[in-house]
């Protein structure tokens, strides 16, 4: 008799269902901080309260979900020791395109994540051989709707009935394009590298570039979406 896992490959596009469900979980339980209970669970699954128990207790062995006292579903540690393997394999990966794209625009080039209502910098690449004008650091934050690349990584996200219209014009454009908001003749240009609140990174970022003084727009956004595309390719991001 067929398993659960064993469905028809044109059917499941190639996914397993368990799997598949298994993921979904741990999003759906990344989403409430307050904890989910299994009963919650399975209702936004749309599955029987028995399999969403099995997808907990499976999750809950590896140590990607835990149970709080009174039930509730919780992310488990596990998820640090997956994050802390991948953040080296991440910068491996990314690097390359990121001092390609500070090359190419003789700008800093950067990478940032949203903290809570802020956007900070987690890789930065100066361009080689250049005098650098701005400063812009890993480590840098401001806020997420204040700046090129907060607003793309607001962008990535699912409409809202508040956004400030600048991250409405960056998700219809597809990119963002600030000046003078963080610092004095900046220009700021980013992209989102997740699609409307489906983080395949696993997590929200942006790429972006950031310089001083006159600057040719038109090519730095066409440098960094280039570039956003080529390393979504290489991370494997679909949308």
């Amino acid at each position: 008799m067929a398993g659960e896992d064993d469905v028809p490959v044109a059917k499941a596009q190639n996914t397993l269902q368990t799997l598949d469900r298994g993921l979904q979980a741990l999003t759906l339980v990344s989403h409430q901080s307050a904890g989910i209970s299994i009963a919650e669970l399975a209702e936004q699954l749309s599955v029987h309260r028995a399999i969403a128990y099995r997808l907990v207790t499976t999750l809950e062995a590896h140590g990607l979900i835990t149970r709080g006292a009174k039930g509730t579903l919780h992310l488990g540690a596990g998820l640090l020791v997956l994050a802390s393997r991948f953040e080296p394999q991440f910068r491996t990966v990314a690097q390359p395109t990121l001092q390609a794209l500070a090359n190419e625009t003789r700008a800093a080039a950067f990478i940032s994540v949203p903290q809570g209502d802020e956007c900070v910098a987690v890789m930065v690449a100066e361009p080689e051989g250049g005098l650098l004008r701005v400063t812009y650091r890993v480590g840098s934050r401001h806020p997420l709707v204040l700046g090129a690349a907060g607003i793309a990584i607001l962008a990535g996200r699912p409409e809202r009935s508040n956004d400030p219209d600048s991250v409405r014009q960056a998700r219809a454009d597809g990119f963002s394009v600030t000046q003078g908001q963080l610092q004095r003749g900046a220009i700021g240009i980013a992209c989102p590298l997740h699609h409307l609140g489906q983080p395949t990174l696993g997590f929200e970022a942006s790429l972006g570039v950031v310089t001083v003084g006159e600057a040719d727009i038109p090519q730095l956004t066409a440098a960094v979406t280039t570039f956003a595309q080529r390393l979504k390719m290489l991370l494997r991001v679909t949308e």
